[in-house]
């Protein structure tokens, strides 16, 4: 396939490897001296990774849109749009896998967390919480991943209603508390932990390096590729 990389930081450049690997080709690589590429430049794609910032991804998922190109999205924060880019994805007949990780160990997380969850809502005595460690370039906090795993929890919690940014150990009532720890050069924890007074549980993913959240993205667009419609991760690995 023709892949264009619609964000050429780190993560770009580890996808760009992976993708050469398994055999695709890059049709385009944008990054802040181009970014103000058209939809016409996307033409010879097959399909299109979005890893950009929050205040860009709408405006590239609509580009890819109008050029007819199925986009991976791996921004996260620009949800608050979702609605509309999911409607526009229906009308139009487009193509989008939207994930807040695309890494399959952490999907694979998500699910033992929310079957953790399941088994501790009759456990009252113990109280939950979320960790999360990124490094100092990352710019949203808690991160996507986190918010997530948050939503995993809640779904199957009578008393937490809500989750919010905790900091000095502040508790909100019946709201999940999550801290967000950033740390130079760590590719990214999360721990769910269920504590009592008389023991503790946690389940943690830790990232070794950037090449799980890249190789997801690859096979996410090798999965998007000729498809019409809105997809997730679920829908990669059969869940």
């Amino acid at each position: 396939m023709k892949i264009a990389l619609i964000g050429y930081g780190k993560m770009g450049k580890e996808i760009e490897k992976i993708a050469l690997e398994r055999g695709h080709t890059i049709s385009l690589k944008v990054t802040s001296q181009n970014s103000d590429y058209t939809s016409s430049d996307l033409k010879s794609s097959d399909v299109a990774i979005e890893f950009s910032i929050p205040e860009a991804a709408k405006k590239n998922i609509y580009k890819c849109f109008n050029a007819n190109v199925p986009v991976a999205i791996g921004t996260t924060a620009w949800y608050d749009d979702f609605d509309e880019v999911v409607a526009k994805c229906d009308s139009g007949n487009h193509a989008m896998l939207y994930a807040s990780n695309f890494s399959l160990g952490v999907n694979l997380f998500w699910q033992m967390t929310e079957k953790l969850s399941a088994l501790m809502e009759n456990q009252k005595e113990y109280a939950a919480s979320i960790n999360e460690i990124h490094h100092t370039e990352k710019l949203d906090a808690p991160s996507g991943t986190a918010i997530t795993t948050a939503e995993k929890v809640l779904s199957n919690s009578s008393d937490l209603k809500n989750w919010f940014l905790s900091e000095h150990n502040k508790i909100e009532s019946e709201s999940l508390p999550i801290t967000a720890e950033r740390i130079p050069n760590v590719p990214g924890t999360h721990t769910v932990k269920y504590e009592s007074e008389i023991d503790k549980i946690e389940l943690t993913h830790e990232a070794k390096s950037r090449k799980g959240f890249a190789l997801g993205s690859i096979l996410a667009a090798e999965f998007l590729h000729k498809k019409q419609g809105v997809y997730t991760m679920n829908d990669l690995l059969g869940l």
